[in-house]
């Protein structure tokens, strides 16, 4: 017999610690007193026998209780087991529920978000003109725009008529200055002509 096989049968006739190893062992003893014992009168071995026979069925009665201690232990661990895996199913339920829960939370705030953002955009259209006067103000604009470019190219026409005409009186005025010039010029060769002859001498008479 291994000492592992020892220890289990020793703790099971110890039991639960209340002394069943002892009552084993001074049965044990007992039985031993009782086979060497041959001077015992007939009553005194009965009352020996007697007392072997009590102590086991106290033995007995031990190791029926640790039986039965064993095997209630064995069926409430059995019991635990089950309820950890149905309490090890039920969380991982609680915990796909809570990710589930999660996500539709999620998808709650992006909604609730865009309608925000979809009442601040009606807000703001709805402040905006209807389009029909929109586009009555952008065939109003186009036309002023037209207007204006229009008066641009007027402009532009009589700025070139106007340079054309300054062009021609400059060179007018350029080639009346030269006259003038020309004039002034012949003036002042005859005056100092007239100055000569009278300031020369006069003939010598004969």
């Amino acid at each position: 017999m291994s000492d592992e096989e020892v220890i289990k049968r020793r703790l099971i006739f110890d039991g639960d610690g209340t002394g069943d190893d002892r009552r084993f062992n001074l049965m044990l003893k007992m039985i031993t007193k009782f086979i060497n014992s041959g001077e015992e009168t007939a009553e005194e071995s009965r009352q020996r026998y007697d007392k072997i026979s009590a102590q086991l069925s106290m033995i007995e009665h031990a190791r029926k209780r640790s039986e039965l201690v064993t095997k209630s232990n064995d069926d409430q661990l059995i019991k635990y087991q089950k309820l950890f895996k149905d309490y090890e199913g039920k969380i991982r339920d609680i915990k796909s529920d809570i990710a589930k829960q999660r996500t539709e939370l999620e998808k709650a705030k992006t909604i609730k978000q865009n309608r925000i953002e979809y009442d601040l955009l009606a807000k703001q259209i709805s402040a905006e003109p209807a389009r029909t006067e929109m586009n009555k103000k952008l065939l109003s604009l186009q036309k002023h725009l037209k207007d204006i470019g229009e008066e641009k190219r007027r402009l532009i026409q009589k700025l070139a008529k106007r340079k054309k005409q300054f062009h021609v009186l400059s060179t007018s005025a350029n080639q009346l200055q030269f006259y003038l010039d020309e004039d002034n010029e012949f003036i002042d060769i005859n005056s100092s002509l007239d100055d000569v002859n009278v300031n020369s001498p006069e003939p010598m008479s004969e």
